[in-house]
């Protein structure tokens, strides 16, 4: 399900031409040139989600073309979007004629012209890529059209929902099972569909079901980012969403646990690892609960034991002997 490669496993002279064949069959047939072909440095990984793939590229600087011919040698019929997260980009693509930093996505369509630049800022180049089945995508082509090439801003909304996404991805993808994968295959191609129906105000022709996955999957992102806040409870979940309390509680019925327990367990589970930290040893076991939002100790103490079958100071000792010195003094349930 995963596959990852190197051009440092490949002798200097041969990895500029490895790496033109890396290209043409993990993304698409491009005319590659590039002032480093003598040093030239890339490195690649490539997940298959079932649905969709998802690839990571690193490498130096270069510039590409991909002409009416080379579409003609080889055409996957894709929409591939990428998240920029190192150097620049600059490219021309239907009309669109823009430079593009990190944080941005770009997306082009795999059947059509285009001319791109990559070089470095602080770094090597790095993307990660969405391949998007255009049969998979359910916004109609003419409609698509008009995002191929533009910057698309990942600072709020859907699209930095989905570029933690695929950033996620390329950090943990390959520890997920196949099963995992197929499903977080779904979900990209959900997320993506959103972030573009939104920048084409055409959300409402996406399915229900795929508005409701896109929506499960920024939900699940909210609660993430605000653990912290106290008042994170399922009226602030529903407001920040636009839909009613109602709404929220049916969104999640079906699922293993309703959203007042997820945002329970997912509280727990920063406090549990927060007590693993060698660092935090020293710091008693109420602070950490309290940090977590867990303003009654013992309390805290009966929903820890329930979850890890260990108090919190059990586990806290238990987790200093197996990576080091015992925890300090002062910790106490």
């Amino acid at each position: 399900m995963w596959t990852s490669v190197s051009a440092a496993s490949v002798p200097v002279a041969d990895r500029f031409e490895w790496f033109n064949d890396l290209v043409a069959s993990a993304l698409i047939p491009t005319a590659i040139k590039s002032e480093r072909c003598a040093d030239f440095q890339a490195e690649a990984a490539m997940l298959d989600l079932g649905v969709t793939q998802v690839s990571t590229f690193a490498h130096s600087p270069l510039s590409s073309r991909r002409t009416p011919a080379l579409i003609r040698r080889g055409d996957p019929e894709q929409y591939q979007l990428a998240l920029i997260t190192g150097g620049r980009w600059w490219m021309s693509h239907q009309g669109g004629d823009e430079e593009f930093g990190v944080g941005d996505m770009i997306l082009w369509d795999t059947s059509r012209p285009q001319a791109t630049v990559a070089h470095p800022g602080n770094g090597p180049s790095r993307s990660i890529i969405l391949h998007l089945p255009k049969d998979a995508l359910p916004l109609r082509p003419e409609r698509v059209d008009r995002l191929l090439g533009r910057r698309i801003a990942t600072d709020s909304g859907t699209a930095a929902v989905l570029a933690q996404f695929l950033s996620s991805l390329g950090e943990h993808g390959s520890t997920c099972g196949p099963q995992e994968l197929r499903r977080l295959g779904s979900v990209a191609v959900d997320l993506a569909a959103a972030c573009l129906a939104h920048r084409l105000d055409a959300y409402g022709e996406l399915p229900a079901e795929s508005r409701e996955r896109a929506l499960r999957t920024r939900i699940d992102a909210f609660i993430e980012h605000n653990l912290g806040d106290p008042a994170l409870d399922p009226g602030l979940i529903a407001a920040a969403h636009g839909i009613s309390v109602r709404s929220l509680h049916a969104l999640f019925r079906g699922q293993e646990e309703g959203v007042a327990a997820t945002v329970r367990r997912r509280r727990l589970e920063g406090a549990h690892a927060d007590l693993a930290r060698p660092e935090l040893a020293g710091r008693p076991v109420h602070e950490i609960a309290a940090r977590w939002c867990f303003g009654n100790a013992p309390a805290f103490s009966r929903a820890f034991r329930a979850a890890y079958a260990l108090s919190p100071t059990e586990f806290r000792r238990a987790a200093a002997a197996a990576t080091g010195p015992a925890a300090g003094p002062g910790v106490r349930d």
